[in-house]
């Protein structure tokens, strides 16, 4: 398969555009994991309490994004863009590393105790975070092309959701395994089993909600640049 001339600008610039909100998803997550919501609601009569780090709200993203890169770019092309989000993290956490220690002004809107309670453990959660992201995230888009190749390329809705429900159960024990291992506050092995079974949930209902999603993408992007099988485009004509 391979871009016309005239589409492959935009074609990369896609790339970019899906590159972009992938690494801002992932940096967010890391950002805001350390505030935790509670939501209540009732399932065939039954009163279900979902307790869970606002980082979750974000991090399906991630997951929707590399299914879409695999699906168009290919998997050296998706694995390029989750290195690149291991990157951006690090980098986020270095600028944090060194705004903690600059002294606050005395009217600085956000003193220096209030700046370390919110980013004081940001280096546990990148952590955590980024030993569960990279084995979940290089996972899906291995398990992706598996289920791709294993069907023959056929079923969308199978290698999307097999390989994002597979990889974030991963995640999910993980990230709240080594959160609670570290010793962050709110996050303790008596609470693993409730925000195990909260986070695989939430993000298994994620997955199948967003499929739409994907398909819409994946049918909208197959048409703009004119390609026939949702896989890696050679750019080797092209002197690349």
């Amino acid at each position: 398969m391979s871009v016309s001339a005239d589409n492959r600008a935009a074609y990369e610039q896609f790339y970019l555009v899906l590159a972009a909100i992938f690494i801002a998803a992932l940096v967010a997550c890391n950002l805001i994991f350390q505030k935790f919501f509670s939501w209540e609601f009732s399932l065939f009569g039954t009163s279900i309490q979902f307790q869970q780090s606002v980082g979750i709200l974000a991090y399906p993203v991630t997951f929707l994004v590399t299914d879409i890169l695999s699906e168009i770019y290919g998997k050296e092309r998706a694995d390029r863009v989750v290195t690149s989000g291991l990157v951006a993290s690090l980098f986020v956490l270095g600028l944090v590393l060194i705004s903690s220690m600059m002294e606050a002004t005395s009217w600085s809107p956000v003193n220096d105790a209030t700046f370390l309670r919110v980013f004081g453990l940001q280096w546990v959660a990148v952590t955590a975070s980024m030993i569960a992201y990279l084995g979940a995230q290089y996972l899906d888009i291995r398990l992706f092309h598996f289920w791709k190749r294993l069907t023959h390329g056929k079923h969308l809705w199978l290698r999307n959701n097999a390989s994002t429900i597979t990889s974030q159960v991963v995640d999910t024990a993980l990230v709240n395994g080594l959160l609670a291992a570290l010793g962050t506050p709110g996050v303790t092995w008596e609470l693993f089993p409730t925000l195990f079974l909260n986070g695989v949930l939430f993000k298994w209902v994620m997955a199948l909600l967003d499929t739409p999603v994907f398909y819409a993408a994946v049918i909208y992007l197959r048409r703009r640049f004119e390609l026939e099988e949702p896989e890696c485009v050679d750019f080797s004509r092209f002197g690349a």
